[in-house]
């Protein structure tokens, strides 16, 4: 900074700037309360269906997040240029402070542009002999002044490079960065420069010291968005890579690899949460270095042209955090063409993605060695529903380049080939590398991975959560996958059975399509979609598919429970519901309002009956095989289950017009004061017991004991359902109990008819 421009600085617009800024921010709180208020909150209190409920809710919910992050960004900015105002105006002070004392002394200070000069105050034939007299002065002065101008450049520079740093954030909308102060801003992109020096350098030439250093920054600044911006962009995509690689190769970097071998685990995930928030940000660098980033997918990395590619590295990084869905779809589409170039079209499997002995442990979190680059890149999908789910629905390879041949429609039965897509090459017929843990147990990590990518890629929220209020309603590519997926294990349960750890997450799907399922075990009827309600697009699945879906998750205690929780949550809701409704269903004139309800409650118990039976005989498959531990297993399932607290099955209704649901089926706040609340907790507290006084649920091998626990349980939701609403019927809680106790024996019925002794399906049977 000039002298003169400090000198005669004239602050009036950059007041009047603070001050027109703090006014936006005073009204950009207001508009933010109203958005949330009276645009969000309404649009959740709304009655949504079709097309709206995908599209027009979720917009207003994002709209109305933008107002929240128009608000920070500009109390961000205003912080800023209050900071750097005040310093400035300091500045000013102590410069024309300096030049007074100076002026006193008998100095002058004469500044031009580039600099100053600091001289005696005497005529111009005495100043020579002036300024070697008072040169220590001089030098004091000018010393002083350009300290004065250092510090006023500082706050000039720092405040213009997180300004616009702020700025590139959000290509369109606003960034939620959000800092208190200049200094704080500054600290955290100076902070995220200097770590990027760090990181670049050789990989043998890092020290513990320096790791130390990278992964402190890292976890106090991996949320900051211009930190993780800065040290992405400065570090650059390829050394990014080598830094990873570098680390964890023992042939360059022994030293760390031992003495950091325990927090290698933090760093990655450090390192990984980073690169997902940097990802987040619109700036044309960060846009850079995502493309030269997906670029070097295929590439070797490190010092060997035998080195790891760039996927192999990169997928360890994206376990944690939540990467930009574009990025993520972009990166998944060259994976795929990779493994394509690879495979053979996935004809055959490559030793290209398992791990030989001189190869880097790119993975640090968990047993697996990371060389598959599918099973790290799947972890982060399942952080990202929508990526997911324009992954999996992607076309693998086509039909003219397919090896992959299926049974065609028509009456000759003829095998032709089949075009793929992501979903059906990785579920059904990927060659996954083998790998074995320390103990040289099997790990099955990159398909249970996947189960988690199509648990968040179905249902629309990263897996592992519940869904919320503001969960988009299921969208047609959501149920356009879940009914793959339901077809596909119908086609043939082993890829569930066999694979028993993906049930977990195939028990959630099912518990958050329960209208659908429902439906399709109530066929032949008009009026489904009254009785079991739901907004958004609905999935389609017949009832052979949903017999030996069911039957196939209820076969692995994790997913038993989250259906049989699911169930009981969704029935005892949408009792509710009807009870609060009795002409939702039933609109005939004919019937009068007690029997168009006994008529909805019935058919609901029926269904629900159904459920129970189908996974309850998977269950007792099961514990008939494995005997009384593996009936344990379920039992210890359902005994966890009630640490998940109220909120644990998200499954409601699953329409916007109940006033107890949200769009997409999650009950609003929850279970919490729910009647399904209290049926959760009679199954997972142990609360209820038959009439023999055993617990409910807990014999699976005793198919009696479980229809009665099935048409007790239902009997007490109608019950609760009805006392909920006001309209208490013993006639139609009885008339409940009897109708699920029907779905129960037809659940039976249909499990014989889909599944011989051994579980196999029949028309498969039938095939060998």
């Amino acid at each position: 900074m000039d002298l003169d421009a400090l000198r005669h600085a004239n602050f009036k617009l950059l007041d009047d700037a603070v001050s027109d800024w703090n006014l936006l921010v005073g009204h950009l709180e207001d508009l933010k309360k109203e958005a949330e208020d009276g645009l969000h909150q309404a649009a959740n209190k709304a009655d949504w269906a079709g097309y709206n409920a995908q599209v027009s809710k979720e917009f207003i919910g994002k709209t109305s997040g933008e107002f929240s992050d128009a608000h920070t960004q500009a109390k961000s900015i205003h912080s800023i240029l209050s900071d750097t105002r005040d310093e400035l105006k300091q500045h000013h002070k102590d410069l024309t402070a300096a030049i007074d004392r100076g002026e006193k002394k008998r100095l002058t200070v004469i500044g031009y542009e580039g600099g100053f000069t600091v001289t005696t105050n005497v005529p111009p034939e005495g100043r020579a002999q002036g300024d070697k007299d008072n040169r220590s002065d001089i030098t004091a002065l000018r010393d002083e002044l350009q300290g004065i101008l250092d510090k006023a450049t500082q706050s000039d520079n720092s405040a213009n490079k997180v300004l616009v740093a702020i700025a590139d954030q959000a290509k369109y909308g606003f960034s939620d960065a959000n800092y208190k102060d200049r200094d704080s801003a500054a600290a955290a992109v100076k902070e995220a420069e200097d770590l990027a020096k760090i990181a670049a350098k050789k990989p043998e030439d890092l020290t513990t010291a320096d790791f130390d250093k990278i992964n402190s920054g890292l976890s106090k600044y991996k949320d900051d968005p211009l930190f993780a911006e800065r040290f992405a962009t400065a570090l650059g995509p390829k050394k990014t890579l080598e830094f990873w690689e570098g680390l964890n190769d023992p042939v360059i970097h022994s030293e760390v690899g031992r003495e950091r071998l325990d927090q290698l685990d933090n760093l990655q995930r450090n390192l990984g949460l980073t690169l997902a928030s940097a990802t987040q940000s619109d700036s044309a660098a960060m846009a850079g270095w995502k493309t030269n980033m997906i670029n070097l997918g295929d590439k070797p990395i490190g010092p060997n042209v035998s080195g790891p590619m760039g996927f192999q590295v990169m997928s360890n990084l994206m376990r944690t955090g939540d990467y930009d869905d574009q990025f993520l779809h972009d990166y998944g589409t060259k994976l795929m063409a990779t493994d394509r170039k690879l495979t053979g079209n996935g004809e055959h499997a490559t030793t290209v993605w398992e791990r030989s002995g001189v190869d880097p442990w790119l993975n640090r979190i968990g047993d697996d060695s990371g060389n598959d680059p599918f099973t790290g890149y799947l972890k982060g999908l399942s952080n990202s529903p929508d990526a997911a789910t324009a992954f999996f629905n992607d076309e693998y390879v086509s039909k003219e380049e397919s090896p992959f041949e299926r049974d065609s429609d028509d009456e000759n039965d003829y095998k032709g080939k089949v075009a793929l897509s992501n979903f059906q090459y990785l579920f059904e017929e990927r060659d996954w590398p083998h790998e074995r843990d320390l103990h040289n147990d099997d790990l099955n990590t990159g398909r249970n991975n996947l189960a988690l990518a199509l648990e968040a890629a179905t249902t629309g929220h990263p897996a592992g959560e519940q869904p919320t209020i503001d969960t988009p309603a299921h969208n047609v590519g959501q149920t356009k996958l879940v009914e793959s997926l339901v077809s596909s294990i119908s086609d043939n349960p082993e890829r569930l059975t066999k694979n028993g750890y993906m049930s977990d997450s195939m028990g959630q799907i099912a518990a958050e399509y329960m209208p659908e399922i429902h439906r399709a075990l109530h066929p032949g009827t008009t009026g489904e979609s009254k009785l079991f309600p739901t907004a958004g697009s609905a999935a389609s699945f017949s009832e052979t598919d949903t017999t030996r879906f069911l039957y196939s998750v209820g076969r692995n205690p994790d997913g038993y429970t989250a259906v049989n929780l699911g169930q009981h949550s969704y029935t005892t809701s949408l009792m509710q519901y009807h009870f609060q409704h009795p002409e939702a269903y039933i609109n005939d004139p004919s019937f009068s309002e007690s029997d168009k309800l006994k008529k909805s409650i019935e058919d609901i118990a029926r269904v629900s009956g159904e459920v129970e039976g189908t996974i309850g005989a998977g269950r007792a498959y099961e514990a008939e095989v494995e005997g009384g531990a593996k009936d344990a297993e379920y039992n210890s399932a359902l005994e966890k289950a009630s640490t998940w607290g109220g909120s644990a099955i998200g499954v409601g209704v699953g329409l916007g017009t109940a006033p107890l649901t949200g769009p997409g089926g999650a009950l609003v706040g929850g279970l919490a004061g729910t009647a399904a609340e209290e049926i959760i907790g009679s199954i997972t507290e142990g609360a209820m017991k038959d009439s023999s006084g055993e617990v409910i649920y807990r014999n699976g091998q005793d198919m009696d004991g479980t229809k009665e626990s099935t048409y007790q349980l239902v009997e007490q939701a109608a019950q609760k359902a009805g006392e909920r609403a006001h309209r208490p019927s013993p006639m139609i809680v009885s008339s409940a109990a009897t109708a699920a106790e029907q779905g129960f024996n037809n659940a039976g019925k249909n499990v014989h008819d889909a599944f011989d002794g051994e579980g196999i399906p029949r028309q498969l049977e039938q095939e060998n």
